[in-house]
């Protein structure tokens, strides 16, 4: 007996190789237009001359990021700012746009414009390799402008690109799927989630230890240059519970009916509930998170099947798990969910469809809480609050479906196939699957299966 991979037929000593799929000339140029018709839309939207409501989201860029412009040009993080909220990583985000010839704003749009492109780019071209599909670049192309001026507002977009990069390199390129998630880490933590679900043996191995290798690498150079790398660790330890997390509505709800007497104010760089009962819901939160994690690594010890599929839908387990039990949910996060949705629909074998659905209603949803009802909200008035507990109901179910349908879909081992190689072969003459192994290598189905010779 001989082990060979999985797919791989005989015929005379030969190994049939897998039909090429055809170009989708069609379906590549409907997506590119699709993406510049949204692209521009979001541009319109962005700089005025379409509004959906009268507030300015451009200030983040023009005024937050730019004052921490200025202020990372001395070599030293905003000290005393708590509103810098993120990893040391964050601060080349935040000097990218002073590289390019244009004001701070325009360049700030122009580099979320390029990073999209460059997702939307590789989504398209996972979605041309065999058992494969556009679906995942439909998603990206439809569920960005859902989040309307905003997407092109926050620097999430280009952390979300960077993301995207890394997790569909991971079964191809393990070594460089880990160090771009590890350099996205570094930026803002979450896509190091997307290594929750690589599959066992040397992929892990590979990946796990280039992403820590590249956070280790970047965050000791940014530490060893600049002051201050790792402050915003103590800002984040007293944040109190921000008006659009799911922990926020029990506040709103009795707030509405008067028996709330807290007080909503900024702080730590966004909209907060401070006052009776937020330290229990905080703490609340954070056992939610770590339930959830427990959760995740429950279930790696307990899966036995291994898809293409099933390191991408991880990904967005842990990632949904992560947003619906933090004390934070800005409308921006939205386009995370959006981007590891989009990878997931790359493989026609996803068990995440349905999640997807769920998130790009979500994310229309979040565009009506913000910036169209963000005075409801804050006022915890009846139309503001309805729409933001659909909106983090939508997230919640999204998140368990997302759970059990990545439960279910590797609790049972899949079925070996036998392959049974003709008579003619010489006895002892090597299977060489060539083409075929390498295609189901790169397609995480090298999963051995036992032959008998007859």
């Amino acid at each position: 007996m001989e082990l060979v991979p999985a797919g791989v037929t005989g015929n005379t000593g030969s190994t049939a190789l897998p039909a090429p799929r055809p170009p989708a000339g069609g379906a590549l140029w409907a997506l590119a237009a699709g993406w510049l018709v949204t692209r521009v839309l979001i541009v319109l939207m962005v700089v005025g001359v379409i509004r959906i409501s009268g507030t300015d989201v451009t200030a983040d860029v023009s005024v937050i990021y730019h004052g921490w412009y200025e202020v990372l040009q001395t070599g030293t993080f905003p000290l005393d700012d708590v509103t810098w909220q993120y990893p040391p990583g964050a601060a080349l985000v935040i000097l990218l746009p002073g590289l390019l010839p244009w004001s701070y704003l325009v360049s700030f749009y122009v580099l979320c414009g390029i990073l999209d492109a460059l997702a939307m780019g590789l989504l398209t071209r996972a979605g041309t390799r065999r058992g494969r599909s556009f679906t995942g670049a439909w998603v990206w192309v439809a569920g960005v402008p859902l989040l309307g001026p905003t997407v092109y507002c926050r620097y999430d977009i280009i952390v979300t690109a960077i993301a995207v990069a890394g997790l569909l390199a991971l079964l191809r390129r393990p070594a460089i799927g880990g160090i771009l998630l590890g350099l996205g880490g570094l930026v803002k933590i979450w896509p190091l989630l997307a290594l929750a679900g690589t599959p066992r043996g040397r992929r892990t191995r590979r990946s796990w230890t280039a992403a820590l290798a590249a956070l280790s690498a970047l965050g000791f150079l940014l530490a060893a240059g600049m002051n201050g790398a790792f402050e915003f660790l103590k800002f984040q330890r007293d944040r109190g519970i921000e008006v659009e997390s799911l922990g926020a509505l029990p506040l709103h709800f009795a707030r509405l009916a008067g028996g709330w007497n807290g007080q909503v104010s900024m702080n730590y760089g966004s909209v907060e509930l401070l006052g009776p009962w937020v330290p229990v819901i905080s703490r609340v939160s954070v056992a939610a998170t770590l339930l959830g994690f427990a959760w995740l690594l429950l279930w790696r010890l307990r899966a036995k099947r291994w898809q293409p599929s099933t390191t991408y839908d991880a990904a967005l387990a842990a990632l949904l798990l992560f947003t619906v039990t933090s004390r934070v949910i800005s409308p921006q996060y939205l386009v995370w969910l959006v981007g590891i949705a989009a990878v997931c629909l790359t493989v026609r074998g996803t068990s995440q469809k349905p999640v997807a659905v769920l998130i790009l209603v979500a994310t229309l949803v979040t565009t009506v809480e913000f910036p169209v009802l963000f005075g409801q909200v804050h006022d915890s008035r009846p139309w503001g609050v309805t729409v933001l507990t659909v909106r983090n109901l939508l997230l919640l179910a999204a998140a368990l479906v997302s759970c059990r349908r990545l439960w279910r879909s590797t609790r049972a081992p899949e079925p070996a196939r036998t392959v049974v190689l003709p008579a003619l072969e010489p006895a002892g003459y090597p299977v060489r699957p060539g083409i075929a192994y390498e295609q189901d290598l790169l397609d995480g189905l090298d999963r051995p299966i036992v032959v008998d010779r007859p």
